[in-house]
């Protein structure tokens, strides 16, 4: 059996051993997940997590699996607005929530403006990690604006937080970038929250 480029780049490609669950087996449970404002019902086991449910089951692929122990953020979405490791967390766990991927910030003919500014400073370079830190940047760049603190602010009790250097890479420290593209992130955040600040 063979196939195409084509093919193999939109996932049109059985898996290995994989087959696809019956509604009859016993070990999956029905449940339902707002993914970018698009309701989902799945069958799945219980055990599977949102990452495999986004990948696996829904055919979300932008969010990446990385390291699939929570250390690397390669799989940062957005539950509620804030920012999850979709590899540590069950599926099942966030049904009525609202999850947004990468792909439900911007089109590409409507991007976020944590898109186009990661474009615009080069904020990547082979690119796997880019969904991941832009998710993330999105969630901390809210907590800023809600005045939390990170482990570098210097002023616990202020309400209002400067974003320094330093505190975005305190606060984008659980997203790892093995290109080393963190020059560029740090520029891509600074400038989407200096445009933030302006309005």
């Amino acid at each position: 059996m063979s196939f195409t480029i084509e093919q193999i780049l939109r996932g049109d490609v059985p898996r290995v051993g994989h087959r696809p669950p019956t509604a009859a087996d016993p070990s999956l449970v029905p449940i339902s997940l707002r993914v970018n404002g698009q309701e989902y019902h799945l069958q799945l086991e219980p055990r599977v997590s949102l990452l495999d449910a986004l990948r696996e089951f829904i055919g979300l692929t932008g969010t990446k699996k990385g390291c699939n122990q929570g250390a690397c953020g390669a799989c940062t979405v957005l539950i509620n607005g804030e920012r999850v490791n979709s590899c540590l967390t069950f599926a099942v766990m966030h049904q009525g929530q609202e999850i947004t991927t990468i792909e439900g910030l911007g089109q590409p003919d409507d991007l976020h403006p944590l898109q186009a500014a990661f474009i615009e400073h080069d904020g990547y370079q082979c690119g796997y990690c880019t969904p991941g830190q832009i998710c993330s940047a999105v969630a901390m760049l809210k907590e800023v604006a809600q005045g939390d603190a990170s482990h570098v602010t210097s002023d616990l009790t202020a309400t209002q937080i400067e974003l320094t250097d330093e505190e975005i890479r305190e606060r984008m420290s659980g997203n790892v970038c093995r290109c080393g593209a963190y020059l560029g992130i740090v520029d891509s955040i600074r400038d989407v929250y200096e445009q933030q600040k302006g309005q």
